[in-house]
């Protein structure tokens, strides 16, 4: 994807080392090929993945590091084959920018699952250069991997879609989380919680947000349109719920019980888990006795990733987002970690780099 050198064709900035302090760097991006798009990136989500990748967290790191993979930007070029996409197209690319194409999974439009799926940074690529992402002037992929953000739908807005809003729009879609009058329950109010109120409430369901933290509360009911707000520590509240909820979403990172969950679940409710805690216990009774089931997701396939993204449009469902420019990332990633983020970082990359 990218050669190594300290000069070439794309501004970017990146991690040296493990401390994650990132810093201008340049590289050469590859040549558009035949079916290839090219685009300029004017704005980049910041995930927590990219604290996790800086800072050498999964010790898989591949210095330097390009984090990003929440692009939005405007297409420059289009490869001889490309049928989809045009100059000044507005586009987007994701957490991931290559698969085999050919397995089962492939074939079914969930490439996000390929065996052989490329992150957009932080790995090898098929033709064995290392992958790097949305902090960069611009970015050459396969047009399969580059989606069409609607007329209208402004880029800043777009660019949290392609991480935080696909990963709690798929398992939303997948286990029918989207039928009027149904019962939703999401668990942590950041950058995926959020929208997945946000889904919930255009779904046309009864939101309850859980939280560990009464700041919260405002916010999630007049900012985001929650029906109800819980303290997940308060046993009363808790309690209060059992029985009631169709579907949870559980997008918290950290550790956190979750028998308590699943006993607000109605029989043959769903659980979906969109976070990485660092262990799941629950006893089987919690389970077996509702008939309940605890699934786990991530990001989307292509084919969910579009037609989210024209949902968004249809329905006008913005996230919430902090415009930020690139040389202010170092204090946003401490931020990020401290959760003092309402609730995306957005990086303007097209006037940072000016």
């Amino acid at each position: 994807m990218a050669s190594e050198s300290g000069d070439g064709n794309c501004s970017a900035w990146a991690a040296r080392d493990p401390s994650g302090v990132l810093s201008p760097y340049k590289f050469n991006r590859r040549p558009v090929q035949s079916g290839d798009v090219s685009l300029k990136i004017t704005h980049c989500g910041v995930c927590y993945a990219d604290v996790i990748w800086t800072r050498n967290v999964h010790n898989d790191s591949i210095y330097p590091v390009v984090p990003g993979h929440e692009i939005a930007g405007v297409v420059t070029e289009v490869g001889s084959d490309v049928k989809g996409f045009k100059v000044g197209d507005h586009v987007g690319v994701g957490t991931y920018v290559n698969s085999c194409r050919d397995c089962e999974n492939c074939n079914s439009s969930l490439e996000n699952h390929c065996p052989e799926s490329v992150f957009t940074y932080n790995r090898i690529d098929t033709d064995g250069t290392v992958t790097k992402g949305g902090y960069s002037t611009h970015i050459v992929v396969h047009e399969r991997y580059c989606f069409k953000i609607p007329d209208g739908y402004p880029l800043a807005k777009a660019a949290p879609l392609l991480c935080a809003g696909i990963t709690v729009y798929t398992p939303m879609v997948r286990h029918n989380m989207n039928q009027p009058g149904k019962s939703l329950g999401v668990i942590g109010l950041g950058g995926l919680g959020h929208m997945a109120v946000k889904f919930g409430k255009a779904f046309g369901l009864k939101v309850t947000v859980f939280s560990t933290s009464e700041s919260k509360r405002d916010e999630a009911i007049n900012l985001l349109g929650a029906d109800n707000f819980v303290i997940s520590s308060n046993t009363q509240q808790m309690e209060s719920l059992k029985n009631s909820l169709h579907f949870i979403v559980d997008t918290a990172a950290g550790d956190h019980p979750f028998d308590p969950y699943l006993s607000l679940l109605k029989v043959g409710g769903v659980m979906a888990l969109v976070g990485f805690p660092s262990e799941i216990k629950l006893h089987p009774t919690s389970l077996n006795l509702g008939s309940r089931t605890l699934s786990g997701s991530i990001v989307g396939g292509t084919k969910d990733i579009q037609e989210m993204l024209i949902f968004c449009a249809a329905n006008k469902i913005y996230p919430e987002i902090e415009i930020i420019k690139i040389d202010y990332i170092d204090e946003a990633l401490t931020r990020l970690i401290k959760r003092d983020v309402k609730y995306r970082f957005v990086i303007d990359i097209e006037n940072s780099f000016k």
